[in-house]
């Protein structure tokens, strides 16, 4: 038994989600599909959440009932009549949740008001995948993954909790594989244990996926996406990327923990850790070989492996009375940083500074600025970027920052890190 994971670029149009079904069909049954929400729907559904969380609910539910609209007319270019009334009614209940979580919006806490808003993208979305499944004659199910995946209440960013998630995926998701069924569910979401929505990061569907093949003792992942493989570097950053055939776990899960958008970066853990073989292939021709993520690949060959991470503060923490950064201020430093929910991408210290290169999240970065500014003078440059290589050569790191202000720099045997403007 396998996992496919198809992404929004390949259900981005009624004619994509059609073009699936041979992907679908050619596995033996059963098979679990995680799916994502269709294409830009994330990003709408965050201009909702900025709307509702300011109380803005007019313009919340208009922009809200225009996105409902687009799934109910993707759904009819898609489905025949009774399939599509289906449809309809499935979604009417999910539309309902919807508008509920935009009218309880909670103003003062907006990592939950984005999750109870947008985790709904991947609940529409397979519902209508479910619908069109049947109506080609498929023996499938939808299953909510909320009902399955349990989390703590770190919003947008849940941690899981693996021995009651184990036993709901084997109960739930579990029995139905056993009974020959494919089963449609939904990635990057999940639910605490009062109920409420969560979701566990940002592309977060490959980390469900992987997450659902460690505890049912799956097969194999594979992630549908619209490139031929694996690639070096993101192609629409860089030119000349180079395909990789094989990848080890370790590489993937640097360049994850780096800002690569390829691979969630908890997705490799389960797998590694039940030595689950994940796959990256192209849902627009699924003749090509693509490329395989595995425990053990020589990495005597790998070309230059580069990640270049945008929207990025650069903080500096500099002691006030001189003393130095050493055991004691480190501990407080990474309290700050750990109580305030604050990922740390690059750091460095030296005799009386820290600096820290973080993610620009506005909400996050003022109240850091304001918990660090009691005890230490801090200094911060916005808008950033952080270049990662692997296995570099100096020729690349050369052509990579030549023209840019470098702020910050870090070598070690294998890695480079740049932080420029």
């Amino acid at each position: 038994m396998k996992v496919y994971k198809f992404g929004g670029a390949s259900i981005a149009d009624a004619g994509r989600m059609a073009a699936l079904l041979p992907i679908i069909t050619e596995v033996q049954q059963p098979l679990l599909i995680v799916l994502s929400a269709l294409g830009k729907t994330t990003n709408a559904l965050e201009t909702i959440v900025n709307h509702a969380y300011k109380n803005e609910q007019e313009a919340a539910l208009t922009l809200s009932r225009a996105l409902e609209q687009q799934h109910l007319t993707y759904a009819r270019a898609l489905l025949d009549d009774t399939h599509y009334h289906k449809a309809q009614v499935a979604l009417g209940v999910l539309f309902a949740e919807f508008e509920k979580a935009i009218a309880s919006a909670d103003n003062t806490h907006y990592d939950y008001t984005y999750d109870q808003i947008v985790c709904m993208g991947e609940l529409f979305s397979s519902r209508i995948l479910h619908c069109y499944l049947l109506q080609s004659g498929v023996n499938c199910e939808w299953t909510d993954i909320r009902r399955v995946i349990l989390t703590d209440d770190t919003y947008r960013d849940a941690t899981v909790d693996w021995n009651h998630t184990k036993l709901e995926a084997e109960a739930i998701i579990g029995r139905q594989l056993r009974q020959g069924k494919v089963v449609v569910t939904q990635g990057f979401i999940g639910a605490t244990e009062r109920g409420n929505s969560v979701t566990l990061g940002r592309e977060g569907s490959d980390y469900t996926s992987a997450i659902l093949a460690a505890m049912l003792k799956l097969e194999s992942v594979t992630i549908w996406k619209d490139v031929d493989g694996f690639r070096n570097a993101d192609p629409k950053l860089f030119p000349d990327t180079v395909k990789l055939e094989a990848i080890s776990y370790t590489e993937v899960i640097e360049m994850a923990f780096y800002g690569a958008q390829i691979i969630h970066q908890k997705t490799i853990k389960p797998l590694h850790n039940n030595n689950i073989p994940l796959y990256v292939k192209c849902f627009l021709d699924k003749a090509l070989a693509g490329s395989v993520i595995q425990a053990n690949v020589d990495d005597a060959h790998y070309p230059p492996l580069i990640v270049l991470k945008d929207k990025q503060v650069l903080v500096q923490v500099t002691t006030r009375d001189f003393s130095f950064i050493t055991e004691d201020n480190l501990s407080k430093l990474y309290s700050i940083f750990h109580n305030m929910k604050v990922k740390i991408n690059l750091i460095q210290n030296a005799a009386i500074s820290f600096i820290a290169c973080i993610d620009n999240r506005e909400d996050k970065v003022n109240a850091l600025k304001n918990a660090l500014g009691k005890d230490y003078k801090v200094s911060v440059n916005e808008n950033v970027n952080l270049l990662t290589v692997r296995h570099f050569t100096k020729e690349v790191i050369f052509d990579l920052t030549k023209n840019k202000e470098v702020l910050l720099k870090q070598e070690t045997r294998k890695t480079v890190q740049v932080v420029m403007k």
